[in-house]
């Protein structure tokens, strides 16, 4: 922990999205100044397997020329309705169409083997969200199914060959947003569920995960009243502290979702968002989009850390968590 300054620590909780397909004057920034973690790419980021792989070298390069941590470079490749690497890259039809434990190597297997030909070192995959009959749910087109044990173990099988192969995966969106038919990108959705009911249903698989040494998991933004009636999940010390690390003990790496989503903003300000996200112990803040978020989160991290002795000492196991899975993978 002696070897980072403060200001690197604080950058390593943030996980950026950033314009262009080339190294450019912004990612500096990002990486040199601002320090960030991590970057997530999208469509809007890649054109050949060739131009990713030089970006990806790119950043890297600048984040050593730092003496920086290897940086995560994140991607959503899901298969099916989520697929931002485009042909060459392989092409599946995505979890519903899954039909054994085969699909689900060859899925992983193949998409890490791709990733990391890439420099992409992390997947926002699997999706264990369970999508319930008789629902409308909103992760019909992305969730593995229905049943809580079968979903379990696709996305176990998912994990399991995905980080064999050298790419952290990342289980999404705990606590489960299968019981949803509002989308989280337009609006905060609440769900009126009690923790029992999660329990006995929806936390099965990540339970699986957890067990199986995911390397991380993203929270939900959607508010689950019978647990906090004020924050949604990836805002709230009730759902991150109180059940996904005291109550499951996962101590890995978890990270929002996307803070540009509708769910988060206008709702909350960024600075009140971070302040959140600090004191629930969850690791990494993602911000997708290029804007004066990204500074002003980062602003309100080191501010934070230097003045609350608790966020501080929290910070420190936050920064441990995230540098031991760098260790492991990079």
């Amino acid at each position: 922990m002696t070897e980072f300054s403060a200001e690197t620590l604080a950058g390593q909780r943030l996980m950026v999205g950033f314009d262009g397909t080339v190294f450019n004057a912004d990612l500096e920034f990002l990486i040199g100044t601002l320090r960030v973690g991590g970057l997530i790419l999208f469509s809007r980021n890649m054109q050949t397997p060739e131009q990713i792989g030089q970006l990806c070298r790119d950043c890297q390069a600048y984040a050593r020329k730092f003496d920086l941590p290897p940086l995560f470079i994140a991607i959503d490749q899901e298969g099916g309705q989520v697929a931002r690497l485009k042909p060459p890259f392989t092409q599946f039809p995505g979890n519903p169409a899954m039909v054994s434990q085969r699909d689900a190597v060859d899925f992983a297997c193949v998409t890490a083997r791709e990733l990391k030909r890439v420099g992409i070192n992390m997947d926002m995959a699997p999706v264990l969200d369970i999508a319930p009959e008789g629902v409308e749910s909103i992760m019909a087109g992305r969730a593995f199914g229905s049943d809580p044990r079968w979903v379990a173990d696709m996305g176990m099988t998912v994990i399991e060959n995905m980080q064999r192969c050298g790419i952290m995966a990342v289980a999404k969106h705990f606590p489960g947003i299968g019981r949803t038919v509002l989308d989280s990108h337009m609006a905060l959705p609440d769900l009126d569920v009690d923790l029992q009911t999660l329990t006995d249903f929806d936390l099965i698989p990540f339970k699986a995960a957890i067990a199986g040494n995911v390397a991380g998991i993203m929270l939900s933004h959607i508010r689950y009243t019978g647990i906090d009636t004020t924050w949604p999940a990836s805002l709230s010390p009730a759902v991150t502290a109180g059940l996904l690390r005291r109550q499951l003990s996962y101590e890995g790496v978890v990270m929002t979702d996307d803070l540009d989503m509708g769910a988060i903003k206008p709702a909350f300000a960024i600075e009140a968002a971070i302040d959140q996200i600090l004191k629930s112990d969850a690791d990494i803040a993602l911000i997708c989009h290029k804007g004066p978020d990204i500074e002003a989160a980062c602003r309100r991290i080191r501010q934070s850390l230097a003045d609350d002795v608790t966020l501080r000492q929290m910070g420190e196991q936050s920064a441990k968590r995230i540098l031991r899975l760098k260790r492991d993978y990079l």
